[in-house]
């Protein structure tokens, strides 16, 4: 042992001395409650083909536009694919809940309690120029990200005490607040920064520049707001990794943008480009059918089961304007949104109602309150709806006619309550006089046809709305400062929720420009609850917590529910091959190539080099 390592060696015994009481585990995987599916000796993943051929192009479709290629930031429009040029300090398995196994890092150590993580650097780890990755670089990327990133970061690493280097190539996180076993995942799972590239730069401001990164990927060539090209770094330094093996397989990853959908799908039918998630049921039952290259094999739609949980998607409520601060009100405009008839008339069918804010698992509530649920949320009695006690929360129904009726009298008796007059055929606060006017913002033309029946209905009950929809910079924008009434949004779920949960729904972050708390909630039981769910000791106390968080959310009425579908949609080229297995936790690829398919040279030359 050298020198220089005989004294890391002791300074991270010192610093560990305070925990030589606990038992520690050391391993090259984390989960957040049990076992890892693969053990220290595993070559692959069992979703990965580790022959997967290397080679050839992938030309993708992104929507919008771009003018910043640091995402860690708030300011700017980031490009699509930036994840692919950086790694992180371990790498989630898609057929597991929530385990991590080391990527940067070789071996991971925590006591019990993990009240703190060391992670064990491996040595081969690269900078693209070559340079090594250090504790130094790990360091510098929480401190800046907390410091200077995006207001997600302040939150999502809110219990991270301190972070030190204890060893040549050890760099330990101590925690601080009360228990979070999700913890030492949350670090594993950032990106990492290198040092030396950005110090002296303003990491706040855009950039056109690519960064430096040490991922499989590195970007190419940059035409601002037009296209991005990522080309596969050869001589990557994790390819042989059992994490990697089967993965990142195209050389060239190539994305065009598109201002409209519509317009996207008719480039990937004239083959400009080779893959597309498809979220538009329409399009998805009636644009490809009858496309030549369609009925030849040549163009081809996967529809890809998964387990994930699909969270919610909604008509989200603007509580920050007064006049949507009473929750009689957004309960009462929920009445008016006819999803039956929407289901089958515009979505041919393809979905079901979304009734949880964790729908499609285990942690999302349904039916009477009961058991464990029941006695958490018992001595919030007279802080929260009386209905979480006494109701199953289920969003208003029809028949699908599209005869409302008796709906909309419904909606009216609520708004009436609530202090909510129609004069002279307009809906008018009777202590104000003020006027119920709603814009919907959208971003996308393609929800207009969804909105529009909505706003018909309104306007049956007194209500003037109108429908606005502007550029993805300006949405963005308007988003990040809360300048809304009612848009579309969507709260992703993961099968294990924690920290991400602050910046969705607490207070703390209701008034914080590019939180996710867009319904500006700023619910004292709220907020406790999350601090149950995050600090949640093992699986079944998490299960109870969030679906007793969810049914304050729901009985809070901050959105109007919309569908959910359990599969990935896919349209694609068929020159691509793909594992015979799909991972059941498959995120969606909705940026991103699949990291487990391949370009197929036979394929392709089938194809005809479209």
């Amino acid at each position: 042992m050298t020198l220089l390592r005989l004294c890391f060696a002791l300074i991270f015994l010192s610093a560990t001395s305070a925990f030589a009481d606990q038992p520690t585990h050391k391993s090259h995987a984390i989960s957040m409650f049990g076992d890892v599916k693969y053990g220290q000796d595993f070559k692959h993943f069992d979703y990965a083909n580790p022959n997967a051929p290397k080679g050839g192009t992938v030309h993708m479709g992104a929507l919008g536009t771009y003018d910043n290629l640091n995402q860690f930031v708030l300011k700017g429009v980031s490009a699509w694919g930036l994840g692919m040029i950086y790694d992180s300090l371990t790498q989630h398995a898609q057929d597991e809940a929530f385990s991590e196994y080391g990527l940067m890092a070789e071996s991971i150590e925590t006591p019990e309690d993990r009240s703190w993580v060391v992670f064990n650097l491996r040595s081969e780890a690269r900078w693209h120029d070559g340079k090594p990755v250090t504790p130094e670089d790990v360091i510098f990327t929480f401190e800046i990200l907390k410091e200077k990133g995006h207001t997600f970061y302040k939150n999502y690493l809110a219990d991270v005490q301190k972070i030190e280097k204890v060893g040549a190539d050890q760099v330990k996180f101590t925690f601080g607040g009360q228990d979070n076993r999700e913890l030492p995942l949350i670090v594993g799972q950032m990106a990492i920064l290198p040092k030396h590239y950005w110090e002296g730069k303003d990491f706040e401001a855009t950039t056109l520049d690519p960064p430096l990164g040490s991922g499989p990927y590195k970007i190419a060539k940059v035409d601002a707001g037009r296209s991005i090209t990522y080309e596969r770094v050869k001589d990557y330094w994790g390819t042989d990794l059992p994490v990697n093996k089967g993965l990142n397989n195209p050389d060239v990853i190539h994305y065009d943008f598109y201002k409209d959908a519509n317009v996207a799908i008719e480039a990937l039918k004239g083959g400009e480009f080779d893959f597309r998630v498809e979220n538009i049921s329409k399009e998805w039952a009636t644009a490809y059918h009858e496309h030549p290259a369609f009925k030849a094999g040549k163009l081809v739609k996967d529809l890809v089961a998964h387990e994930n949980g699909t969270g919610m998607q909604g008509f989200v409520f603007n509580t920050r304007r007064t006049k949507f601060a009473d929750s009689k009100v957004r309960e009462a405009l929920a009445y008016a949104f006819d999803f039956e008839w929407t289901n089958t008339n515009l979505f041919y069918g393809q979905y079901e109602r979304t009734t949880s804010y964790y729908s499609n698992t285990e942690l999302g509530s349904s039916g009477m309150l009961e058991g464990k649920a029941l006695a958490l949320l018992e001595p919030y009695r007279g802080r929260v709806p009386e209905e979480v006690f006494t109701k199953a929360y289920n969003p208003p129904a029809t028949d699908g006619s599209g005869n409302i009726r008796e709906n909309l009298r419904v909606a009216k008796q609520m708004l009436a309550e609530a202090g909510w007059v129609i004069k002279e055929g307009q809906l008018i606060s009777d202590k104000t006089g003020e006027v119920l006017t709603i814009e919907f913002l959208l971003r996308s033309p393609s929800f207009e046809r969804v909105v529009g029946p909505y706003v018909q209905n309104l306007e049956r009950l007194g209500i003037v709305s109108t429908i606005r929809t502007i550029d993805p910079a300006q949405y963005q924008n308007r988003i990040q400062e809360f300048d809304f009434d009612v848009t579309v949004t969507g709260w992703g779920q993961s099968i294990s929720p924690g920290n991400e949960q602050r910046n969705m729904w607490m207070s703390e972050v209701a008034d914080t420009p590019g939180s996710r708390n867009l319904a500006g909630i700023k619910d004292p039981v709220v907020d406790e609850l999350v601090i149950k769910l995050i600090n949640a000791p093992d699986r079944k106390t998490l299960v109870t917590t969030t679906q007793a968080l969810d049914r304050v959310l729901l009985w809070g009425h901050y959105v109007v529910p919309h569908w959910h579908i359990r599969s990935h949609r896919l349209i694609h080229w068929n020159k691509f091959g793909k594992p015979d297995i799909s991972p059941k936790y498959m995120p969606s690829p909705f940026t991103t190539f699949p990291p487990t398919w391949w370009v197929d040279a036979d394929k392709v030359a089938a194809v005809g080099g479209n």
